[in-house]
């Protein structure tokens, strides 16, 4: 029995190893397919960008399903995975906005879509199984509405900062008039972080008996909404103080950062969702 134990354990590891590389094979050739993408958009062979970009998009979902049959559930659970679905979502956004919303920076989506996967290293991806709290239908309709929030509003924080230098920009880089492209974005954006708002609290209250708790992460979630509710305030009562929008938007991208990454560390931030890390 010992011998046999002995000879499972290096085929186990081979399998774990064989397993991570093809994991990490298709996250490197995500990143290369977006950023051969970022590069022709910038030099206006658009058609051969999109090319690359719908075949980063076909490997970055073909990461996620991977990762999903080796955690054996939905890849929402820690860091690593929302960060790799996320970099899934940067094509079906660009698309959406490019053709319906008439908001261009599709090199900055690709761009993006990259910057979110660099974190990737310094994530744990050991499989682990689902906690107690999370194993509810509510689990990835919550997290999904989030991380879609999250990726537009990432995209409207590019075009604020953006529209601070617009006039030093080449024409062929300038966007749509940036006040009009971020405040479509942000309307996109809404309603999908207002749905992870509403399902994290039917959650609370399944989960923990509360629909608030006063958890660090709750709290830092409201503090966004808020962020971007005043957004609206200011752009309907400041409209002349485009710059003054322009900075809540970014403060608003902040707070997502910090929701997502500060408020998970345990170390910092005792609270409901450390284990998200």
């Amino acid at each position: 029995m010992i011998a046999a134990m002995t000879m499972d354990m290096p085929i186990k590891d081979s399998l774990q190893w064989v397993l991570a590389y093809l994991q990490w094979a298709l996250i490197y050739a995500t990143m290369v397919a977006y950023l051969a993408a970022g590069l022709l958009f910038v030099i206006r062979r658009r058609r051969t960008g999109w090319g690359f970009y719908a075949g980063g998009f076909v490997l970055a979902v073909a990461a996620v399903i991977w990762r999903g049959i080796v955690l054996g559930h939905v890849p929402l659970q820690g860091m690593f995975d929302v960060m790799l679905f996320m970099a899934a979502l940067m094509f079906p956004l660009s698309v959406f906005c490019d053709r319906l919303l008439r908001v261009g920076a599709v090199a900055a989506d690709t761009l993006l879509g990259v910057i979110l996967l660099i974190p990737l290293w310094f994530f744990a991806d050991t499989p682990r199984p689902l906690q107690p709290a999370l194993q509810t239908w509510l689990f990835a309709p919550h997290v999904t509405a989030y991380m879609v929030g999250y990726v537009i509003m990432a995209k409207a924080a590019v075009l604020a900062g953006r529209s601070f230098f617009r006039e030093a920009l080449p024409p062929g880089l300038r966007y749509v008039p940036d006040d009009e492209a971020i405040y479509r974005l942000v309307c996109f954006g809404m309603p999908f972080m207002t749905l992870g708002l509403l399902l994290g609290a039917v959650w609370g209250k399944r989960a923990w008996g509360d629909y608030w708790n006063w958890d660090p992460k709750e709290m830092c979630s409201l503090a966004t909404w808020l962020a971007y509710v005043g957004y609206f305030h200011a752009r309907a009562t400041l409209r002349r103080h485009r710059h003054l929008q322009a900075a809540i938007v970014i403060v608003g991208f902040a707070l997502v950062i910090m929701t997502l990454l500060w408020v998970n560390l345990d170390r910092i931030f005792a609270g409901l969702h450390n284990y998200a890390v």
